[in-house]
């Protein structure tokens, strides 16, 4: 399908990201987006983007509509349209792609995107034949209408509904997605407590040289990411019990090694040419170059799989080989998820016989990923984290020459993953 070719991505703000119950735990998913939304839309010229698109993943009934309460609340003009998207963790991420899809030039030139999730304020429903009982006893219309309904109700359906994270089709969480694929492409322990080490020591040195400091703002009096360990270590990390595997006795994914339950909002911007010259001339903005969205059979390949089909398919498309990357920014739902896409992106078979790209790309330069950190350390608010890694991989890339490349790449639950293929200009 034809790409655009005027399509610019510029680095927004968000919150800083805090563990569940934390120090965001206070804040829904609208009062955690608003301060991004206001603050991002204040530095604006011309007072109004033309189009918003935000995301949250954690449903609620209090809202069908997210991006349009958000722009409310945020004082955005009420004329500005919006509309919700959801693609599980890559749902901000699928906001910029729908977004570039509407830039035309002419009458939509800027967006703004972006995505949330508060896992500290779930929505706890009831169950379906309990609400299906309980909407026809108020609308009985009289006293024995309303007593005969009581008795047709059964203890057995007096029950809650709490969304978990976790597989519909399957069952099973993205943790225990996670073990089986780990161990079919032989993942080790030690090898995830090393990606997990590095994930904190990127971040920390991030907060610590001000890479952060006008991506974040402060939010309910909290500056600063929460989750980064800057005393961590590979014998700390060693000492944790497995999370999702506790009975094989093989289990490998621990508290250290996951990304943590995350509270948080983030936003970008998406535009044409014009639309960039609206935003402050110091926002980093790089062009977007292409996209690349997958879907695989998670019966018979990993759940989490899809990014190791996107990247090289991507990359095929353009002639490039991983060495032509200068930066990339790796979504970690999990250390052990990492592993395995860069172990299949460098497994011949696997690139030609699954992925059906038949050709070498190359050694991956593990020293180009995440190296302000990645989800990890800093945190992982389903709907957020596409924008979160975007606005970094954007602000990183437009400090480096003209014509450096970036690829950004989130997998998502269900089978899915899409990757961004971004240049300075």
């Amino acid at each position: 399908m034809p790409r655009p070719n005027d399509v610019w991505l510029a680095s927004g703000v968000r919150t800083p990201f805090a563990k569940v119950d934390g120090a965001l735990q206070a804040l829904d998913a609208i009062e955690l987006s608003v301060p991004v939304a206001r603050h991002m839309v204040g530095l604006l010229n011309g007072g109004k983007p033309d189009l918003a698109v935000w995301g949250a993943v954690v449903p609620s009934l209090m809202w069908s509509n997210i991006g349009r309460e958000v722009l409310m609340d945020a004082g955005v003009d009420p004329t500005t349209p919006a509309f919700s998207t959801v693609m599980a963790c890559s749902t901000s991420m699928m906001g910029c792609i729908e977004a570039a899809g509407m830039i035309d030039g002419d009458a939509c030139n800027l967006a703004l995107v972006g995505g949330v999730d508060s896992l500290s304020r779930i929505q706890i429903g009831l169950g379906q034949k309990l609400s299906d009982w309980l909407r026809k006893f108020q609308s009985a219309r009289s006293l024995g209408q309303k007593i005969d309904q009581v008795t047709h109700v059964q203890l057995s359906d007096i029950r809650l509904f709490i969304p978990a994270i976790a597989n519909r089709t399957t069952g099973l969480s993205m943790g225990e997605h996670t073990e089986i694929t780990a161990k079919e492409w032989q993942i080790g322990r030690p090898e995830q407590d090393e990606i997990a080490l590095q994930s904190h020591r990127n971040a920390v040195a991030g907060w610590d040289k001000g890479f952060f400091d006008d991506i974040v703002i402060e939010v309910a009096g909290t500056k600063r990411d929460t989750i980064p360990r800057k005393d961590t270590s590979l014998e700390k990390l060693a000492r944790l019990p497995p999370t999702f595997d506790r009975t094989s006795g093989n289990g490998s994914l621990t508290a250290g090694n996951s990304s943590p339950l995350t509270d948080g909002a983030a936003g970008i911007w998406v535009g044409s040419s014009k639309g960039m010259a609206r935003l402050p001339s110091t926002t980093p903005r790089v062009k977007l170059v292409d996209w690349e969205i997958a879907s695989v059979d998670f019966r018979v390949e990993g759940l989490l799989m899809a990014p190791a089909f996107a990247i090289p398919r991507l990359l095929a498309r353009h002639d490039l080989r991983y060495e032509d990357v200068h930066l990339w920014e790796i979504h970690e739902a999990f250390a052990a998820q990492v592993a395995f896409h860069l172990k299949a992106l460098q497994d011949r078979e696997f690139l030609a016989e699954r992925a059906h790209v038949p050709r070498d790309f190359g050694p991956f330069p593990r020293e180009r990923m995440n190296p302000n950190g990645g989800s990890t350390a800093l945190g992982h608010p389903f709907g957020a984290t596409g924008a979160r890694i975007i606005s970094m991989a954007v602000k990183e890339l437009a400090a480096m020459p003209k014509g450096s490349r970036a690829i950004v790449s989130i997998c998502a639950d269900g089978g899915l993953g899409s990757v961004l293929l971004l240049e300075s200009a």
